[in-house]
């Protein structure tokens, strides 16, 4: 359900009524129905869903297979202020995330996508986790993982994540862009059915121009990682020049793209597709998505928030689930 005072709340209620979906897949919300019902009061949409009782779960999730909500009780939703900054709410949307895991790895739910959490609430409450990547990655044991973000107009896999741009070259091995690299074409051909044509960017202006730009990174880390990668048999392009790699022909012809810091990713990807990208975490045992949003404070409980990134972070998910 994400932060309970975000959008989190009200776009689950538009999932829990969406006919189109529920024929896709069974989504349990795992949130708070106090705190769900509240919302469904402000804003007058409805809430129909079985409210299934922790003692309950996962058995009448399974007798009743219909778009339900998983109370967790983690929070008092009478002390839930919309819009604002609460440890309360980072404590309960971490819990609703470990919960998730826990259902995950017991083979309870067939994939988990997740509701935006906030950062600032999430570490008030003590949770030091730069945000939901590193969350399942850890608690799913995974020997390696990367972010993903796909999307029809652009699909993107990030070699360092949270981190401060001065923070990125310490952070490049060859083996981590190799492992994202592989991660990346594993997911692709899964989902696309074929064998993906893969672009990898370089850290610097124009690459590297050889050299002259950076400490090398493009020739003695990326380029290395690419050669490994098409010496394994993948179609493979780079370093590219970060400033002209995401033209229009080059699009065209490249199924995803291997960047090497967030921001490098996610300008071209919220210009290109903001409603539509859905992040994904490569490389866990249970599928996970999740919105390529956040909180959205400003606008939360107000009724204005789009669930339609929601919805298509769930439709990947089952598709995912599916295919493994």
């Amino acid at each position: 359900m994400g932060d309970p005072a975000g959008v989190g709340p009200e776009i689950c209620l538009r999932l829990l009524a969406n006919a189109d979906l529920a024929r896709a897949c069974v989504p349990v919300v795992f949130g708070d129905a106090g705190v769900l019902r509240r919302v469904a009061e402000k804003l007058g949409q409805p809430f129909n869903a079985p409210v299934i009782a922790k003692a309950d779960w996962p058995q009448r999730a399974r007798e009743t297979r219909v778009p339900s909500v998983l109370d967790l009780q983690c929070v008092d939703a009478a002390a839930v202020t919309p819009g604002q900054v609460d440890a309360r709410c980072g404590d309960a949307a971490f819990r609703y995330v470990i919960a998730s895991i826990a259902a995950g790895l017991a083979g309870e739910v067939d994939a988990i996508t997740t509701a935006p959490l906030n950062k600032e609430a999430l570490h008030a409450a003590g949770h030091k986790y730069p945000g939901h990547t590193e969350i399942f990655a850890e608690r799913m044991r995974a020997e390696r993982s990367c972010m993903t973000f796909f999307s029809d107009e652009l699909t993107c896999s990030l070699v360092t994540v949270h981190v401060g741009y001065h923070e990125v070259s310490a952070a490049l091995t060859t083996r981590r862009i190799l492992d994202v690299i592989e991660l990346t074409a594993a997911a692709v051909r899964r989902q696309r059915g074929r064998e993906p044509r893969l672009a990898v960017l370089g850290l610097n202006p124009h690459a590297g121009e050889h050299g002259l730009f950076g400490r090398g990174e493009e020739e003695h880390i990326i380029a290395p990682a690419v050669a490994a990668a098409r010496a394994n048999g993948l179609t493979i392009t780079g370093p590219l020049s970060p400033d002209t790699a995401f033209l229009p022909a080059r699009r065209r012809e490249t199924d995803a793209f291997i960047c090497m810091y967030h921001d490098q990713a996610l300008i071209p990807l919220k210009a290109l597709a903001f409603d539509s990208a859905v992040n994904t975490t490569l490389g866990l045992p249970v599928v996970r998505t999740s919105v390529d949003h956040g909180t959205a404070f400003d606008i939360a409980w107000q009724g204005k928030a789009s669930a339609e990134n929601l919805f298509a972070a769930v439709r990947l998910a089952a598709k995912l689930s599916r295919s493994l």
